[in-house]
């Protein structure tokens, strides 16, 4: 999946259950719409997620004004 992180048994990205969570769709929804999904997996996403905005460094640019 080029390098992105996956639902282990699937193929089914980090970045695909979060935008389908994002665009309304309910946990049962997906689990329902791809079988080899399991709600443990869903949460390892939201988990895995949380942990790497949780780590991310901001790093502030000051804009010159033109």
């Amino acid at each position: 999946m080029l390098g992105k992180p996956v639902i282990v048994g699937t193929r089914l990205t980090v970045e695909f259950i979060l935008e389908n969570l994002a665009a309304g769709e309910s946990i049962e929804q997906l689990l329902a719409a791809h079988p080899t999904l399991t709600r443990n997996g869903v949460q390892a996403a939201l988990a895995y997620a949380a942990e790497m905005l949780g780590s991310e460094t901001v790093i502030p640019v000051e804009i010159a004004s033109a």
